[in-house]
């Protein structure tokens, strides 16, 4: 089942969609609400004969809007570890992207170049989590999570380099492209086996198999359950195949203009494009 949180008439609602058009499913509950009423909620959904619309006249917004916390995490795969010169991590690199960062399908993504001037893009799988996870098992772990969606972990290098750390590089406002939509877990019985691509311009420029992720994704909840509470409609990105701009000879940093999607085989297409609002733009492409 594909779930998606629709912008319709200047209404935001819950609807489970059926080819081209839209079921509104939920009884008025948000997503994070739906998600949280566990199976009675996908249940809910599957036979909720709500208001039928086309997708065509709806704005698909980011399917989980207010999640209590987004987590990502950092050299999750052996490519791209090898392709930034990283030893591979013991443990999973979490960090917290704010979920102001958080915008949908067809977005803009756009930074001042007063503030950052190195933009990256990351295709990324995310997790959404349905049943809060503490101290789970590895074994038990998939059973925590409700489905999948497409991210980009929209990266400012630059920012990364000067702070130190990753917090404000990741989470500038557009900074989190996540969706088009949920694709309930049942559909999806081994995550791992998801190939993920990343165009840019039309230039496929990541192309990678979840498999090559050093951190599965049970291995992850299970880990990230033991330091704290994932909670119903949280997000997990799971980290980046090779194929970074920053890795790139010569480096492709993200241009005004720039359609970027990502694509995840059995869930679907994430695009955005990117307006630089600010400053001489001939300055912020490749070097």
């Amino acid at each position: 089942m594909r779930l998606a949180t629709l912008r319709h008439d200047g209404a935001d609602v819950v609807a489970r969609l059926d080819g081209d058009h839209a079921c509104v499913v939920g009884g008025g509950m948000t997503m994070r609400e739906l998600v949280a009423a566990g199976a009675e909620g996908l249940a809910a959904a599957a036979l909720d004969d709500g208001a039928l619309l086309p997708l065509s006249e709806a704005t698909l917004l980011t399917p989980v809007p207010d999640p209590s916390k987004v987590v990502a995490i950092g050299l999750n795969y052996r490519s791209h570890a090898e392709e930034v010169g990283a030893e591979l991590p013991a443990e999973p690199m979490s960090f917290a992207k704010f979920p102001s960062s958080l915008v949908g399908h067809g977005a803009v993504v756009s930074w001042s170049e007063s503030v950052t001037r190195r933009v990256d893009y990351e295709a990324e799988l995310v997790v959404v989590i349905g049943r809060a996870a503490r101290n789970v098992e590895r074994a038990d772990a998939l059973g925590h999570v409700f489905g999948y969606t497409c991210g980009n972990d929209v990266s400012a290098r630059d920012l990364q380099v000067a702070d130190g750390q990753w917090t404000r590089a990741k989470s500038l406002d557009t900074f989190g492209p996540v969706g088009p939509w949920i694709v309930t877990a049942d559909e999806i019985p081994d995550p791992q086996a998801l190939r993920i691509r990343c165009e840019v311009g039309g230039e496929v420029l990541q192309d990678q198999s979840a498999g090559d992720m050093i951190f599965d994704v049970a291995e992850l909840i299970a880990r990230l359950s033991r330091a704290y509470t994932l909670l119903p409609g949280d997000l997990l990105l799971t980290g980046t195949p090779a194929g970074i701009g920053a890795a790139r000879k010569p480096r492709r940093f993200l241009r005004d203009g720039d359609r970027v999607a990502v694509e995840i085989d059995g869930i679907g297409r994430l695009e955005n494009v990117c307006v630089v609002n600010e400053g001489s733009k001939e300055e912020s492409g490749d070097d």
